[in-house]
């Protein structure tokens, strides 16, 4: 039992350390919870072990985690990627290629809010590629259900808000 755990904890490895970018827990769960290989719990499970052994690291907003890769981790799926059986590598480098282009394009639209030192939220709404910010834009709204309309806006329309504002800048 604890060696099938360990797999769980292996593949979630695996498919971080295959992409440079982070992975939501709904991007590991569509690929581990869709080909049967455990329980959403266990998932979950290894996932919290993970993350207190430091082998990845967690960045949160107010609705979404994204997972990142220690070198810590790195490191161990370097020694035991040959723990994961080739037919379960082969399933999640098929996934991950089949889904790169939406995966990647999930996890790069990050939007979030917070009550700043004059009493209003701000919002931030970013669109990072390879670490780095196409577009960081704050705004400042009175209440907290405007921030949160707005981050929640963002991930359905940052393409055609960046396309509008380059099209008016440029």
């Amino acid at each position: 039992m604890a060696e099938t755990f360990t797999l769980y904890k292996l593949i979630i490895l695996y498919m971080l350390n295959k992409v440079d970018f982070p992975l939501t827990t709904s991007q590991i769960s569509e690929f581990v919870l869709d080909k049967g290989y455990t329980t959403y719990f266990k998932l979950q499970e290894a996932i919290s072990e993970l993350t207190q052994s430091e082998l990845i690291r967690t960045e949160t907003t107010h609705n979404r985690t994204l997972y990142h890769l220690t070198e810590s981790g790195a490191e161990t799926i370097h020694y035991f990627s040959n723990k994961i059986s080739p037919a379960i590598r082969k399933d999640i480098d098929d996934f991950l290629t089949e889904k790169q282009y939406d995966l990647k394009e999930e996890v790069s639209v990050k939007a979030d809010y917070y009550l700043n030192t004059n009493k209003e939220y701000e919002a931030r709404c970013q669109i990072v590629e390879n670490g780095f910010s196409l577009i960081d834009l704050k705004l400042t709204v009175p209440t907290e259900k405007e921030a949160e309309a707005i981050t929640n806006h963002w991930n359905l329309k940052s393409q055609e808000i960046y396309t509008l504002l380059l099209t008016n800048l440029l």
